[in-house]
């Protein structure tokens, strides 16, 4: 079984190694952004060439988005691809923000094409560093949970890990729904420019959605259809 590994931050982001180092062992190709694509949505490209840039037999630098990625990935580059792994992303992907996120959007382009898949982001707090090492090893134990669990066609899951403190508690993986609340909404004008200054842990936390479970330090898991 071939699986794709993508992102939103780009090829080279520590996300995406960190990811590698989740999967270490299984039959991998890596198809992702040559550069940062976070918050492109679902976006396409249709209207110029895409470069595609070969650094090995199972790594690709796609000038695209990640659905771009994965639609070149799964039509030129392999016949046998029968699982899409997105991320980590270096901040978290919850709720409402699934409409928004490339990391999501590669993982729904694949369910959209029949194909399985798995995205997972890593919710950030208050700006501190990631623990990446962390964040691979809580992915694996993800990854071969969800691997094992039957998807309906037209399904994939969408996944955030906490943002752990040292010595805080082993997070526990929630299967739960997403939030539906709108992201913060506020901006710094400077004369005509508008500078957004929402703040993501201000966000509503309905009690028992993926926001409120990664919010209070557990692995939210939550099922999203196309």
């Amino acid at each position: 079984m071939t699986i794709i590994l993508t992102n939103d931050d780009g090829i080279d982001a520590p996300g995406i190694k960190a990811l590698m180092q989740a999967v270490k062992g299984k039959n991998t190709i890596i198809a992702a952004p040559k550069d940062h694509q976070s918050g492109c949505g679902h976006q396409v490209t249709t209207t110029r060439p895409i470069t595609v840039h070969r650094r090995s037999e199972t790594e690709y630098a796609i000038a695209g988005t990640p659905a771009d990625c994965v639609r070149i990935a799964i039509s030129q580059i392999s016949q046998d691809i029968k699982f899409v792994l997105s991320g980590i992303n270096a901040g978290g992907n919850l709720g409402v923000d699934a409409y928004i996120s490339g990391t999501v959007a590669a993982v729904r382009e694949a369910a959209m094409n029949g194909i399985p898949g798995i995205a997972i982001s890593h919710y950030r707090k208050a700006k501190q560093n990631f623990d990446w090492e962390l964040a691979a090893k809580l992915t694996a134990e993800v990854i071969n949970d969800l691997l094992q669990r039957h998807l309906e066609p037209g399904y994939f899951w969408n996944v955030n890990l906490p943002h752990l403190q040292p010595g805080e508690t082993e997070p526990k993986m929630i299967f739960c729904q997403p939030c539906n609340k709108a992201l913060p909404i506020n901006y710094r004008v400077d004369g005509d420019d508008f500078y957004y200054v929402g703040e993501y842990g201000k966000r509503d936390r309905t009690p028992g959605s993926d926001v409120d479970v990664c919010f209070s330090g557990n692995i939210a898991i939550t099922q999203l259809r196309v």
